[in-house]
């Protein structure tokens, strides 16, 4: 059995069509159903829908072999047991500090708003820089306009929520892709199905780059 951990949304839309270049089709609409764990074409592969903060924590711990994570929740979990064989090249953004087009330059520690507390601390500590980081779950952007914080951390793709807000990207941390991960373990043990999963994926990677 190869259980393959995925979270619902945009990286769900776009690691399905990799999967179906490699065989693997979820029999059951992954939009409709209730269910947390797909049937797919192959009996003895499964599809576990988690949250995508979870992923890489379901497969550390071995209760899925594999599963696809944006590298920005990799970079916040450490990465520990797992390895990432895999550059899938989708959901692709850019991890980002942004502030307020207007700001005004701080007089003291700067007060960073961010769900990514691990990934900002690490950051800021390598450019030698003491900041206060506040953890919120959403809505980065409103921080900085209610006085919460001086800046963000977050994900950005067009920048348009941004610019909406009054904010503007000006440090780039890290550009951001799904990657395939995979338990150290599993990788022992299964070697065989999850090295033919790994080239399979990489040649739908390559074929789609290709065609772009």
């Amino acid at each position: 059995m190869l259980k393959i951990a995925l979270s619902k949304g945009r990286i769900f839309n776009e690691t399905l069509p990799l999967l179906a270049q490699a065989g693997i089709e979820p029999i059951e609409d992954p939009e409709t159903s209730r269910k947390l764990i797909l049937n797919t074409n192959q009996e003895e592969v499964k599809l576990v829908v988690i949250r995508a903060t979870d992923v890489p924590t379901y497969v550390e711990y071995g209760a899925t072999d594999v599963g696809v994570a944006g590298k920005d929740v990799l970079l916040e979990h450490g990465g520990e047991g797992l390895y990432e064989p895999v550059d899938l090249q989708i959901a692709r953004c850019r991890l980002m500090v942004a502030a307020p087009i207007h700001a005004l330059p701080s007089r003291g520690r700067l007060r960073i708003a961010t769900k990514y507390i691990n990934t900002t601390q690490r950051y800021y500590a390598e450019k030698g820089e003491q900041v206060e980081v506040i953890k919120l779950y959403g809505s980065m952007e409103l921080a900085p306009l209610v006085g919460l914080a001086d800046q963000i951390v977050d994900v950005v793709d067009t920048g348009n929520t941004l610019r909406a807000n009054g904010l503007q990207a000006i440090e780039l941390i890290a550009e951001i892709s799904s990657r395939l991960i995979v338990n150290k373990a599993t990788m022992k043990m299964k070697s065989k199905q999850i090295n033919q999963l790994i080239q399979q994926l990489q040649l739908a990677v390559n074929k789609t780059h290709e065609k772009r």
